[in-house]
């Protein structure tokens, strides 16, 4: 089994993605199997210097991870050929429609799909509305075409769960390729076998279990986890205050006591040195985690 942790550039890691990373490696020590660092840096908000921080931040409480650090930015050829997989299978369809026409239009009463899915405006349009689309300079996304296809997921955590699969991006204007996609073809390509992520991710894993489907590839098995919430109830944020490594330095706490709240936050044993923590694995039981959110006290 091979474990992996997959942030995004766009800024120093909160309290709330330390401990998600903390499971992610709790997860695959556990087990005594590698931990994969991939940066999923496609996202217009990537900053160079953040790069450098989160993997310090990483190290500062005790984490650390396997191989090289792969970067999606550098793997582009490898999205935009499972891209062109799907284009000739038939399985794509160009989207010219703002968010706006998105945001306003409705998925049918009888539908199975999930609110806010892509009700497949585009998909349906004439040939004189198609070539409309391609004179206005507009660069259309391109989207799957699916079937509302019912997915079903076993979560290492949360059990049973079904959603259904619309038409989703593939590949935004810019020709980026999204989020879905990458991750889908970075998992298989780096043999990922256990992801740990927070359960606001439940929702979009049909679109990536559908997709390892249509490609034949085994998808990894899914562990969500509740989230850290701020005193407001909203998922932590930068803005709510001393949420960093650095801002709890700053209030004159150390990095292993750091470490030691999110361990206790987990229900776990505090430690009294980073070395104890292979003790933490080796005893840890994802079974006895909690299932609901930490509330962070600043």
């Amino acid at each position: 089994m091979t474990g992996r942790w997959a942030p995004s550039p766009t800024g120093e890691f909160h309290l709330g993605n330390l401990r998600t990373a903390l499971l992610a490696w709790l997860f695959a020590r556990s087990a005594n199997t590698e931990l994969v660092w991939r940066f999923e840096d496609l996202d217009g908000a990537v900053r160079n210097d953040f790069y450098d921080l989160q993997l310090r931040d990483f190290r500062r409480i005790g984490l650390t991870w396997d191989g090289q650090v792969f970067r999606q930015s550098e793997r582009l050829n490898l999205y935009r050929e499972a891209i062109e997989d799907l284009k000739r299978q038939g399985l794509t369809y160009r989207c010219w429609c703002t968010r706006r026409e998105i945001r306003e239009a409705t998925v049918a009463p009888h539908s199975h799909l999930p609110e806010g899915a892509y009700p497949g405006i585009c998909r349906r349009l004439t040939a004189k509305a198609i070539s409309e689309n391609e004179r206005s300079g507009r660069n259309p996304a391109l989207r799957l075409m699916s079937e509302g296809q019912l997915i079903q997921i076993e979560d290492h955590q949360l059990g049973d769960f079904e959603g259904a699969v619309d038409d989703f991006v593939l590949c935004r204007g810019d020709l980026t390729p999204s989020y879905n996609l990458a991750a889908v073809i970075d998992d298989h390509d780096m043999g990922i076998t256990q992801v740990v992520r927070g359960d606001d991710l439940l929702p979009s894993t049909p679109r990536q279990v559908h997709l390892f489907n249509l490609f034949g590839t085994q998808p990894p098995r899914y562990a969500h986890v509740p989230l850290v919430l701020s005193e407001s109830g909203n998922r932590l944020a930068k803005r709510d205050g001393a949420v960093t490594i650095d801002d709890r330095v700053a209030l004159g706490e150390s990095e292993l006591d750091i470490l030691n709240h999110l361990l206790s936050s987990l229900g776990l044993p505090k430690v009294g040195s980073f070395d104890e923590l292979n003790r933490v694995a080796h005893d840890f039981q994802p079974s006895a985690l909690p299932t609901s959110p930490w509330v962070f006290d600043l």
